[in-house]
């Protein structure tokens, strides 16, 4: 038996088990191990039932609109407006505007399904290629958490509307930087001379004023998205039946969106409010919903003269919630209700975890996999990296702006 097959037989079996016990062996220790159990299956019911269910049903509408918005031609239009601002803003062609809309609309990977396209991928040049994660991360489930944050709002109340529009801007910021950062990466990587594929056009951008590739681009993101015709072209169908069939169409796939989200939402939400949250009111452990030890804000408390600059946070609570967003967007954006019940955040707050819940939408989780099949697996810490501290950005930069125009 050589040394590798001893370390992934005996040794890693062994360290895996040994940080597990001492894990759970320490919340027991505190909570009661019978406690820690209970409140386990208690919170991830009460997520799935109260929390899943509901970002489920906003997935399932915003599919709904985005599917409508494609099959009479809105997300070309808007391609349109958007592609001349690629390239000084992200160093990419206007095709990656498709990218930005369709990542948007659904979810990290469905940049991938354009990247396939040679149609697509022609515009670009071979280091442009590997940023195409980066960007998609960035704007990935924006549409979901957009809706999520603004159906918060309540009595009339605006705040939350404005942090919504505040994340974003903010997200578009940390999408700016992550994929700025990267590309210096990748320009070391392949050059800047190369095309993507061989039959390139020659100097020529992507504009999504020429029609015929603007079609076919919208055509690829109307795939990725699950959609019905993305065209806009006339249709021998009657514009009823072509606006109800792209509805039905574009919420199945937010149904999709929901029960993908189960996991995550279950078990790392679980797991980080049980390390946020403190016992029940009376300092006593019940096994009910929502009891921890309350690890995160003892973390954030010494960081708090970091924390609080950068981005404002009004409770120790707070760091939970981006820490949340690295795995999943969908777990991190549950814990947000329960924190403005609780009087743990602020709008302001809101428009720091919109920004990086969107602009980072759990890409520890998804980076590897989108990397590997752009071909640029060697690139990947490279671009958890640059995604990293773009997210960070995104979050001080909603920040900043919500307390100096809000």
């Amino acid at each position: 038996m050589t040394k590798k097959d001893i370390k992934k037989n005996i040794v890693e079996p062994l360290v895996f088990m040994a940080v597990f016990i001492a894990f759970f062996g320490l919340i027991g220790h505190r909570m009661g191990l019978v406690n820690m159990l209970s409140t386990l299956m208690n919170t991830a019911y009460d997520l799935l039932m109260n929390t899943v269910f509901y970002i489920m049903a906003i997935a399932v509408l915003a599919g709904a609109i985005g599917a409508v918005l494609s099959e009479f031609g809105v997300i070309r239009l808007i391609n349109t407006l958007v592609s001349p601002l690629m390239k000084p803003l992200y160093g990419l062609p206007g095709a990656a505007s498709v990218g930005v809309m369709t990542t948007y609309l659904s979810d990290n990977p469905a940049i991938l399904a354009l990247a396939d396209d040679k149609n697509f991928i022609r515009y670009f040049r071979k280091y442009q290629v590997p940023a195409l994660t980066n960007i998609g991360t960035a704007f990935g489930m924006g549409a979901i958490i957009t809706t999520f944050v603004i159906g918060l709002s309540t009595n009339g109340s605006s705040e939350l509307i404005s942090a919504a529009i505040v994340g974003n801007i903010g997200a578009v910021f940390g999408s700016i930087v992550s994929t700025r950062l990267m590309l210096t990466f990748t320009k070391r990587e392949y050059g800047t001379t190369a095309w993507a594929i061989d039959d390139g056009p020659n100097g020529q951008e992507a504009s999504a004023a020429e029609d015929e590739s603007a079609e076919i681009r919208e055509d690829a993101a109307g795939e990725a998205g699950n959609t019905q015709s993305t065209t806009g072209k006339p249709s021998k169908k009657s514009i009823g039946l072509r606006a109800i069939e792209s509805m039905l169409t574009g919420g199945k796939s937010g149904v999709k969106i929901g029960l993908e989200i189960i996991p995550g939402v279950l078990i790392i939400c679980s797991l980080v409010l049980m390390l946020t949250n403190g016992p029940s009111a009376d300092g006593t452990y019940t096994g009910a919903a929502f009891e921890g030890v309350g690890v995160f804000p003892w973390i954030a408390d010494k960081l708090s003269f970091i924390l609080k600059p950068l981005f404002g946070f009004t409770g120790n609570e707070c760091i939970s919630i981006p820490i949340t967003a690295l795995g999943s967007a969908g777990a991190a954006i549950a814990l947000i209700p329960g924190m403005l019940a609780q009087g743990q955040a602020t709008g302001a707050d809101v428009a720091v975890f919109t920004a990086m819940c969107m602009c980072w939408s759990g890409y520890l989780s998804t980076h590897v996999a989108m990397m590997d099949s752009l071909g640029a697996r060697q690139l990947t810490g490279k671009a958890i990296l640059c995604h990293t501290i773009g997210g960070i950005c995104a979050g001080i930069f909603a920040h900043w702006v919500f307390v100096l125009l809000v």
